[in-house]
């Protein structure tokens, strides 16, 4: 699709690479039941310290992680270097909340941007707006103490423009300490509006200061991906959906826009230990192929460990992940969505490759004996199983069943199938289109 609205960071190859791995990782792993429990549990400073205290990841080896990053056909990666607890994981300067003053004793964000570059992985920063633990950060309605009774009381003598300062200085040490960062992912705005006005409420562009942001980070790092969440309506590269797959490319004011869906193996985005909804493989691949066939990336979220391991579920699935892209990574990497004549059939995607003009037909269903294409007739020069590059046959209308000849007659491209299905979550055929 010619017609996206352009970027002011470089995202050629951001739309070329197409699948990156989230990591969630600070104290709330030791807790281990969402990277939210101090805010859901209302749980104050002085409670919430002794994860501080116990933090000591003896297990983590990050370039395990690249590995299993890179094995899956991960191509760039996002790790929370401050989540909303405040909590950091290099050695900043600007607070003594950081993980070189935890029992673990170093800085443990160098070391992975250092593992994830040697695997040939691109570098993002996710990096909070929000700070539940900061002196002055004024708690609001998203705050971990929101409802505590000296709430009024815990705000006197807080200013927000100081700490706007700190998260100004930090942003800057992220983006001059560690290389040339490749997408800096803020998280998030919760502005006030006609319906909520008083300051209790939210927080937007004006309480992060992210004019003045944007140009700081637009300046150290001209080609950086920036995110869609510091509240202003033009200076973001990427919309970022999360948790659900849109039904269509994203626009915004009509116009399509670079876009990465972010998505979890389970339902929570930091290490939960007891919680359940993990995904099968199966659905894990179609929403990969659901992602790119609309002109997407995915952005799919590990949790590690308070030890510093990826937990055997995540590494379970990333393994699935690797498998299916070990046959099938050409029907993902450099693709976008089909041009808008090709129209996919009932239980299929289509992703389609500018450059090698080929489309790739993703069946979420196997159906038996024959798939019918429409508008494909006598557009494809050849048609093969991408698992094992085996023909698939296109046969002629003479000499098959009444009912397929009249679905071929209708400029319809009918594709003769095995009737044992390939062994892939999502089997895939490439046409190689005239």
């Amino acid at each position: 699709m010619s017609n996206i609205r352009p970027t002011h960071g470089d995202s050629d190859w951001f739309v070329k690479d197409r699948f990156g791995m989230f990591i969630h990782w600070g104290l709330y792993s030791l807790p281990a039941r969402h990277e939210w429990v101090k805010q859901r549990e209302e749980i104050s400073d002085e409670d919430y310290q002794k994860y501080f205290d116990h933090f000591d990841p003896d297990l983590y080896d990050p370039k395990i992680w690249a590995k299993a990053a890179a094995d899956a056909g991960m191509k760039y990666f996002v790790i929370t270097t401050k989540h909303h607890d405040g909590f950091c994981l290099w050695d900043t300067k600007l607070t003594d909340y950081n993980a070189t003053n935890t029992p673990y004793g170093k800085d443990v964000l160098r070391p992975m941007v250092d593992a994830f570059r040697e695997q040939g992985i691109k570098v993002g920063f996710y990096h909070s707006l929000i700070d539940w633990h900061h002196p002055q950060f004024v708690v609001d309605s998203m705050h971990s103490q929101r409802n505590h009774p000296d709430r009024d009381k815990l705000n006197e003598g807080r200013d927000q423009k100081k700490y706007i300062e700190y998260l100004k200085g930090q942003v800057r040490e992220l983006l001059t300490d560690f290389g040339d960062i490749d997408i800096l992912w803020f998280d998030f705005s919760y502005p006030k509006n006609e319906n909520h006005p008083n300051d209790f409420v939210g927080k937007g562009h004006e309480d992060w200061g992210s004019e003045e942001l944007n140009k700081m980070i637009r300046e150290l790092a001209p080609n950086i991906i920036l995110n869609d969440r510091l509240d202003i309506p033009d200076i973001w590269d990427i919309k970022t959906p999360e948790q659900f797959q849109p039904v269509e490319w994203p626009k915004v004011d009509g116009t399509p826009v670079v876009w990465e869906a972010c998505q979890t193996f389970s339902g929570s985005w930091g290490y939960h230990r007891d919680e359940s909804t993990w995904k099968s493989p199966e659905m894990l691949v179609r929403m990969l192929v659901d992602t790119v066939s609309k002109g997407g990336n995915l952005l799919m979220n590990v949790g590690p460990t308070g030890r510093g391991e990826f937990d055997k579920r995540a590494l379970s699935a990333l393994s699935e992940y690797g498998k299916w892209m070990h046959h099938h990574q050409r029907a993902i990497y450099g693709c976008t969505q089909a041009p808008d004549e090709f129209k996919a059939p009932v239980d299929c995607r289509y992703t389609y490759n500018p450059d090698t003009n080929r489309l790739y037909v993703h069946l979420f269903a196997w159906p038996f004996r024959h798939v019918h294409l429409p508008g494909l007739k006598n557009k494809v020069a050849y048609a093969q199983l991408l698992n094992d590059a085996s023909e698939i046959k296109m046969p002629k209308p003479a000499g098959v069943h009444t009912n397929v000849q009249a679905s071929m007659e209708q400029n319809n491209l009918t594709l003769e199938l095995p009737i044992v299905q390939p062994d892939a979550y999502v089997p895939v055929i490439e046409l190689f289109l005239k």
